[in-house]
């Protein structure tokens, strides 16, 4: 496996488990939501919720990775 650090832009390299960082900062920027890192131990809101203090940098790069391809790909929900 390639160095996170290496291609940290790479999306494939990330857990795209859902309730997991990639997964959950994909789904603040569709709902408009604040970038905040977070995962879910397991089932989205139905498991302990990890906050950014308790992440490793690794799980705040998949985080933010997950926040920023939304965004490059203008995934955004449609409120309207």
């Amino acid at each position: 496996m390639q160095s996170i650090e290496k291609d940290r832009f790479d999306s494939s390299l990330y857990d795209q488990r859902h309730g997991g960082p990639y997964d959950r900062g994909g789904a603040d920027y569709y709902y408009g939501r604040a970038f905040d890192p977070h995962y879910f131990v397991g089932a989205t809101y139905n498991s302990d919720r990890v906050e950014m203090k308790d992440m490793t940098p690794d799980e705040i790069a998949a985080y933010t990775r997950g926040f920023n391809a939304a965004e490059e790909n203008g995934d955004q929900k449609d409120w309207g």
